[in-house]
């Protein structure tokens, strides 16, 4: 052992107070000692931790690394290959079989044809908050509905139902329920999904789902698949829409640009992605001895990759922890790097670009109705960080 390399004992389970838009500090100073550390597991098992921003997207991209969820020595006991269908814990070629055939469903192209209606969908949950204001919680009356009501109509999930559905992913995704409560909602939503992959397959509509019942994947694997999108449509683009109008309220000179000059809703979206990193981090396994940053991650050892610290790094960002809209793009790991890369990416985009400009041109006095240390946020036990509710208040018309 190198008695010289830097050691973190284990997650931070806290941010600073203040500072809720801040990776832990513990993270940060790991960085500034070094951008890759050694690390314990919670289980006990020996492993790493990879902060820097150029060691996380090599590793990323190092078919060296696998992420079947099988192979992860993070627990004192052996956890069981992911169900069919879930490939984001999958390697080629089983990650391949699942997702080529989703690829062309999430293309710029399609998702520029969306435009209009999340616009539609966008101007419907604006109205129902104008009417019910001058004051709601942007959570429940504008960041959830959007993308639920948005992945729910890709995928062809009735519109009674989403309602339990949205409830269900808030439950095991949320990080306070208990063991029970997490595997009753995802058995639960399991089950529904697999009553709705029978239906499709028996009256196909039109939607994606519909359209998959007509390859060679079995009602099994469609039944992950959907969950995976589900889940990953829904809770990532609500939270970066609930935290990234509280980041914009508490940075009111960036707001105030962004409403001067609409164009910079580009630049804005790619900089709140970078700066509030939601996905918080991911797990990889080596399998074969890899040297990383100078130090030998032995094969069947997994590191940690923490995309939040990697995209405050110095060595890749100027002033990374300024939230600057007009920052030049340059690479953000938000949507994490290499064959895994999110599949939503441009729907994401979308949803962000239209949902943000239409929220600050509708309520051009929005602001927080509570003090910000009031605001309830995730904890760090949530694999997804972001705003448990957001009371705002606006000057009615």
């Amino acid at each position: 052992m190198n008695e010289s390399v830097h050691t973190v004992e284990a997650m931070p389970t806290e941010r600073r107070p203040g500072c809720p838009f801040d990776p832990p500090a513990e993270l940060i100073d790991a960085q500034r000692h070094s951008p890759i550390s050694r690390f314990t597991h919670p289980g006990g098992k020996p492993g790493w931790l990879i902060t820097g921003y150029d060691l996380v997207r090599s590793v990323l991209a190092d078919p060296r690394f696998s992420s079947r969820r099988e192979l992860m020595s993070v627990v004192d006991f052996e956890l069981p290959p992911a169900p069919p269908g879930e490939f984001l814990l999958m390697d080629d070629p089983q990650h391949s079989r699942y997702r080529k055939p989703l690829v062309g469903r999430f293309t710029v192209r399609r998702m520029r044809m969306l435009t209009e209606r999340i616009e539609q969908i966008t101007a419907d949950r604006l109205d129902a908050m104008e009417q019910a204001g001058p004051s709601a919680d942007l959570v429940t009356a504008f960041a959830k509905p959007i993308p639920t009501m948005v992945i729910c109509e890709i995928l062809g999930v009735p519109y009674g139902d989403r309602a339990h559905f949205q409830e269900q992913i808030d439950t095991f995704m949320g990080g306070e329920a208990s063991d029970e409560e997490v595997m009753a909602a995802y058995t639960a939503t399991q089950g529904y999904l697999a009553r709705l992959v029978a239906t499709k397959r028996a009256h196909p509509t039109d939607d994606v789902l519909s359209e998959l019942t007509g390859s060679d994947l079995t009602d099994e694997e469609l039944k992950g698949i959907s969950l995976l999108l589900l889940a990953a449509g829904f809770d990532t683009t609500a939270n970066m829409l609930s935290l990234g109008t509280f980041a914009l309220l508490q940075h009111p000179e960036q707001l105030a640009a962004l409403r001067a000059e609409p164009a910079l809703i580009d630049g804005a979206v790619e900089e709140l992605l970078r700066y509030l990193s939601v996905a918080k981090t991911f797990n990889r396994t080596a399998l074969e001895d890899v040297e990383v940053g100078g130090q030998t991650i032995e094969a069947s050892t997994t590191v940690v990759l923490s995309l939040n610290t990697a995209n405050r790094d110095p060595a890749r960002f100027t002033a990374p922890g300024t939230l600057d809209i007009r920052r030049p793009h340059e690479g953000h790991l938000a949507f994490s790097h290499g064959i895994h890369q999110c599949l939503g990416q441009q729907l994401a985009r979308t949803e962000m670009r239209v949902a943000f400009r239409a929220l600050i041109e509708r309520f051009p006095t929005l602001r927080l109705a509570v003090p910000a240390d009031e605001v309830r946020l995730r904890p760090e036990s949530a694999d997804i960080y972001g705003v448990k509710s957001l009371p705002v208040t606006w000057d009615a018309a």
